[in-house]
């Protein structure tokens, strides 16, 4: 997720829709609306029990899914993604919200959760302006793994007395699974059945139809029983009352910046996380990829112009960009048919809502957050390199352990340590030349007919050199050094990529302590980076153009010809 050129600048005059409408061929009409249908019956129901994941009440979920997939399918440089929020998002959403609003009444709650969406938006639109879209680089794949993880297992733990028909005051997770187990006794065995034939029914579908709207299946099949079977009065309890029409305006409360920046900013790093992995995951042959820069605008724009109009935290997801683009959808036109779609829903399905059972909504939120769990990937990851499988755990019990908005504190941490210990031990490799050939290999016990050049050390670090690591680079140097006894010592850098003034200063320090033992340090394959930086210091002027070598070829060269002068130093030039 690197920067965008700069002729993408997000502070140019381009304008995405105008993009999208100028390009747009009568052909797509069809598929794109089939297509934004079809994703609507998957987000509104989604939308809706993320809003009660988030403790909020069913239509701030349709109130997502409206405005800010709106002003992204206007400011948005993905064709398929479609934006609502998700079950990440909802849950952090969810621990910002009770931490400024624990009473949690109705007012000071959606004041709150429209403050929280404005300040994601904020951020995400500034940091867009600032051309940071590479922060979201910072948290590592397998670090992410295991905070989706830990965010499925906080989810369903979460829901489960809803699905049960019981009420558990929530606290920290093993208060949590305590008031569960004491309240299993007393679950409503009307909602435990309406959960889990809603369970196995989305189950089913998604196995054996995975295209059709499972989501929508289970909400109608939950109203429907409730309208036939009267379930709400068998202890079954239903959404409500839900309010039809245009959401009312709402203003940020300005006193709860304070309280709820730093969640904000979690939030915000994972919506732009979801909705660029989202976003570039669909991306077919001969479209454009979406850039990370312009995303964070347009996502930005999207939260911050949904706050004002009642919705939560929004992003994109995976499952519904999934749908959109699997049924046919060739561009945003798709996201204003989801949208409006939803806007119809807002407007006239109110009361059909309302006889939604709880089961059925939790039901919904525990099968979708199992797709957070993905065992292929931790066994993908330990079997690659067991360290990385630690971070995960790390972070899925960070989560799970320490809560939701620490637990994200804990994955950026976690990503931040293990790129400190991937980068603060580089390997030095001893290198020989294959038999008949100019190609330089690490010494190895498969290959022991490689040659060695008496007298003359080739050694190669790998990847950049900088304070973190430099006194380890030497350190690792010296043990080789006191190993061979060379008269030289020659370093390939041709695979550093970066050679900071610590990393530099560690050379020339280096270098003389090598010159008092009789030791002639030579400097090959410098790339034009690294190589500037050297010529612009002392030890590019001790050195001279006589001991920088452009390759190893002629590295040898000048130690053959050196051997056969009995010269000390070699003859020719060498960086050019």
């Amino acid at each position: 997720m690197g920067q965008d050129s700069s002729r993408h600048s997000t502070g140019g005059l381009r304008i995405p829709v105008l993009e999208w409408i100028r390009d747009y061929q009568k052909s797509w009409m069809k598929p794109d609306i089939i297509a934004g249908v079809s994703a609507a019956a998957v987000v509104v129901p989604k939308a809706m029990a993320y809003a009660t994941v988030a403790g909020l009440p069913v239509q701030v979920g349709l109130y997502t899914a409206f405005v800010p997939m709106v002003i992204y399918a206007l400011l948005g440089t993905s064709r398929p993604l479609s934006v609502s929020t998700s079950a990440t998002i909802a849950i952090l959403t969810a621990a910002a919200l009770a931490r400024v609003v624990p009473a949690g009444g109705a007012a000071d709650l959606l004041r709150a959760c429209a403050t929280l969406a404005f300040l994601v938006g904020a951020i995400l639109t500034l940091a867009g302006l600032l051309r940071l879209g590479f922060v979201a680089n910072f948290i590592s794949d397998p670090v992410l793994t295991g905070f989706k993880a830990g965010l499925a297992v906080v989810i369903v733990l979460d829901q489960l007395p809803k699905l049960l028909g019981i009420h558990v005051p929530k606290g920290a997770f093993f208060h949590n699974v305590l008031g569960i187990v004491i309240g299993i006794p007393h679950a409503s065995m009307a909602t435990v059945a309406v959960g889990l034939m809603t369970a196995i029914a989305l189950v089913a579908i998604e196995r054996y139809f995975p295209r059709a709207p499972a989501p929508l299946f289970a909400l109608a099949c939950g109203i429907g029983s409730v309208s036939l079977l009267g379930l709400q009065f068998q202890g079954v309890e239903v959404v409500g009352h839900v309010p039809t029409g245009f959401p009312a305006f709402t203003m940020p409360d300005l006193s709860l910046v304070a309280s709820l920046g730093p969640a904000a900013a979690g939030i915000a790093l994972m919506s732009f996380t979801e909705t660029i992995a989202s976003g570039r995951a669909f991306v077919e042959s001969g479209e454009p990829v979406p850039l990370a820069n312009r995303e964070l605008v347009a996502i930005g724009l999207a939260n911050m112009c949904g706050a004002l109009l009642g919705s939560m935290p929004a992003g994109g997801g995976t499952t519904q960009t999934a749908v959109n683009r699997l049924v046919g959808a060739r561009s945003q036109l798709s996201e204003l048919v989801t949208a409006t779609v939803t806007l119809g829903t807002m407007l006239l399905l109110g009361p059909l809502i309302g006889l939604m059972p709880q089961a059925t909504m939790a039901a919904i939120v525990i099968v979708y957050s199992f797709g957070l769990i993905a065992p292929s990937e931790f066994r993908a990851i330990v079997a690659v390199r067991r360290t990385e499988f630690l971070w995960a755990l790390v972070a899925v019990l960070g989560v799970v352990l320490f809560g939701t908005l620490p637990g994200i504190l804990t994955a950026i941490v976690v990503s931040l340590l293990a790129l400190a210990y991937q980068t603060s031990d580089p390997p030095v490799y001893v290198l020989r030349r294959k038999p008949g050939t100019n190609v330089f290999r690490p010494v190895s016990a498969e290959h022991p007919e490689d040659e060695a050049f008496p007298g003359l050390l080739l050694l190669r670090p790998e990847g950049p050199i900088f304070f973190a690591n430099a006194q380890r680079v030497r350190q690792k140097i010296r043990t080789l050094i006191e190993g061979s006894h060379p008269q030289i010592v020659a370093l390939h850098l041709r695979a550093v990529s970066d050679l900071e003034y610590t990393a530099l200063k560690m050379l020339t320090e280096a270098e003389k302590d090598l010159r008092k033992q009789g030791i002639v340090l030579w400097l090959v394959g410098l790339n034009p980076g690294v190589l500037t930086m050297v010529q612009h210091s002392p030890l590019g002027d001790t050195l001279g153009r006589n001991r920088m070598f452009f390759n190893l070829d002629r590295a040898i060269a000048a130690w053959q010809a050196q051997r056969s002068s009995g010269n000390q130093e070699p003859s020719g030039g060498a960086v050019h």
